[in-house]
């Protein structure tokens, strides 16, 4: 109790009441991490996967005795005894639980409830006193080292980065850090004058400010800061902010990516945005850059390369989008209380690795006032390109048989359409139609299937057909050459026997196409029909076709240049070219066959 009353008073509440003094900052703390729903909150953030994580280790410079730290990414990848194991003279971690939920209180945020602690705290080697075991992302720490204000130490801790953020308590304390910039070349961040600018009421003239400078908490650890024209910013510290504010503010500029988590593509993803603010009355010019990602911690998702990020734009000479890779830094000018939307895409086709291998980095947002550094966490997955896919092939190249003429491209586009099916295993199947819908079986899953009678029968109604007209009923084609994947060619042919119903040589009522001679017995291959074969040849292409979008290229939509060689139609094989487009409508590996 003595040492959070010390940490009261030497914020300036001498004067007011030592009952607000002590419930301001009560002693009260959880015996067990599921003591409180807060508690409980964060367990579940601690035991979240780290599949997307992208990390960094950052560098504190402590002194002996309290400190104060800003954690802008997670690191409750490890438990802080883990974390700390070989830095031994960090001896205490207090985190400042501000729970500005307003139904967690009997009147005030200056008097929490029963259960809703101000302070948690890890001691070392002290099981008893611990309340506090990991460290979670966008959250102020005191920690308290060995020795005196003379013992300087440098520890690193590693990290996954996340997007900034900060959400100001109107009644009683803050401690808050932010995103700023260490200005490259110059060494130094920015005046809190500066970058408060252009939200004043946190440094006005009737708010107190103070820093943490090392040594035992009294008059002179925290220190208040009375001069915020010539205090510059750390971003790496926490500072108390007693300013009677409610807001969001984290810095002059703010970032807000669509997806709330950061740049996070998973398995399918093709697009992301982020929208940024500027705050101030002059224009800003923004600098976006790619930075790696450190290795992965010792038990994490091991990353297998950066991601291979594009910027989408639109060209209004074309009146087309296009997707220019990031492999450099790009600038943008930002005007004054104004924003801009920024579509960052994924080159699906440069990730090369297993299925389900992480692809991780950043994107550095900094400004050309040095106010700002946000690394912008990205990451993807492989994606496996099991399941149902549909599009259409565009004939556009038919080899003609007509003596003298060599030309090959047609006056107009054909379409095929087509549904191709590729199975866990790596089989693709060319399909004339599919059902998608619950099946018979047990326990009625839904499912895909080839045929009408594999479905529930009473839930029929619910279910979807799609059909490939240009094959014949019932077909599927397993047998063939190659493989679905970037870069690679599927082989498959289709077999129309002479005597098929769908043989363009047959008709049931004509006496020289129904394969029957002048006794009406049969005859065979080649008599009045003929076997019509269709070696289909898809060449899948790292680069979608002219003309045809690259969002989602190489996840959610394949393709590339198309071949088909006849034989029976005529007495020499007939080839016809064009190009393919097909998108995943299903990602079910599993399918009901014939």
């Amino acid at each position: 109790m003595k040492t959070i009353l010390k940490l009261a008073e030497s914020l300036g509440l001498r004067a007011e009441s030592k009952t607000r003094s002590r419930r301001m900052f009560s002693h009260r703390f959880v015996l067990s991490a599921l003591s409180s729903p807060l508690s409980a909150c964060f367990l579940l953030l601690f035991l979240a996967p780290a599949a997307r994580a992208q990390w960094q280790t950052t560098t504190y410079s402590l002194k002996g005795g309290w400190n104060s730290i800003y954690l802008h990414g997670d690191a409750t990848h490890a438990s802080i005894d883990t974390l700390f194991a070989a830095n031994t003279e960090v001896l205490e971690i207090w985190r400042w639980n501000p729970n500005p939920n307003a139904t967690q209180f009997e009147s005030s945020p200056l008097i929490p409830s029963a259960g809703t602690p101000e302070w948690t705290k890890w001691v070392r080697g002290s099981v008893e006193q611990t309340t506090l075991t990991s460290l979670i992302g966008r959250a102020a720490y005191l920690v308290r080292c060995a020795g005196t204000t003379t013992d300087s130490y440098s520890v690193p801790l590693t990290q996954k980065l996340l997007p900034p953020g900060n959400s100001w308590v109107r009644n009683g304390a803050n401690l808050l850090g932010f995103p700023s910039r260490l200005a490259a070349g110059v060494g130094t961040y920015p005046f809190f004058s500066t970058y408060f600018a252009t939200f004043p009421a946190a440094i006005s003239a009737n708010t107190r400010l103070y820093k943490y400078v090392g040594g035992d908490l009294g008059a002179n650890n925290p220190v208040q800061i009375f001069s915020p024209a010539t205090e510059r910013l750390d971003r790496n510290q926490a500072y108390w902010f007693e300013a009677p504010v409610v807001s969001n503010f984290y810095a002059p500029l703010e970032i807000s990516p669509s997806n709330l988590s950061g740049l996070h593509y998973g398995r399918n993803g093709s697009l992301l945005t982020v929208r940024v603010l500027n705050r101030t009355s002059a224009p800003v010019t923004l600098t976006v850059a790619p930075v790696d990602s450190a290795a992965a911690p010792v038990g994490q998702t091991q990353i297998t390369a950066a991601v291979p990020l594009t910027r989408r734009t639109f060209n209004a000479t074309t009146a087309a989008y296009t997707e220019t890779p990031i492999t450099t830094g790009f600038n943008e000018v930002i005007g004054p209380l104004s924003s801009v939307e920024l579509s960052f895409g994924i080159d699906r086709a440069q990730m090369t690795g297993t299925a389900d291998a992480l692809y991780a980095s950043f994107l550095r947002f900094t400004d050309g006032g040095n106010l700002l550094d946000v690394s912008m966490p990205a990451s993807a997955q492989v994606t496996s390109l099991a399941g149902l896919w549909i599009g259409d092939i565009s004939i556009d190249g038919v080899a003609s048989k007509v003596t003298g003429y060599t030309g090959t491209a047609t006056a107009q586009t054909f379409p095929l359409r087509t549904l191709l099916h590729l199975d866990s295993a790596g089989t693709a199947r060319l399909l004339s139609q599919v059902f998608m819908g619950k099946l018979a079986p047990s326990p009625n899953n839904f499912g895909l299937c080839t045929v009408e009678s594999a479905l529930l029968s009473t839930d029929k109604a619910h279910a979807s057909r799609l059909v490939a007209a240009h094959l014949p009923p019932d077909t599927v084609v397993s047998t063939g050459t190659g493989s679905v994947a970037i870069g690679q060619t599927l082989v498959r042919t289709v077999v129309i026997p002479y005597n098929d119903r769908t043989n363009p040589f047959v008709h049931q009522y004509h006496p020289d196409h129904d394969n029957k001679d002048a006794r009406f017995q049969p005859v065979g291959n080649g008599i009045e029909s003929y076997t019509v074969t269709r070696a289909c040849s898809f060449q899948f292409t790292a680069t979608p076709p002219a003309g045809t979008s690259s969002l989602g290229w190489g996840s959610s939509v394949i393709g590339g240049t198309y071949t088909e060689t006849l034989t029976g139609l005529h007495r020499q094989p007939i080839v016809i070219t064009g190009t393919f487009v097909l998108r995943r409508v299903s990602e079910l590996g599993e399918i009901t066959l014939n």
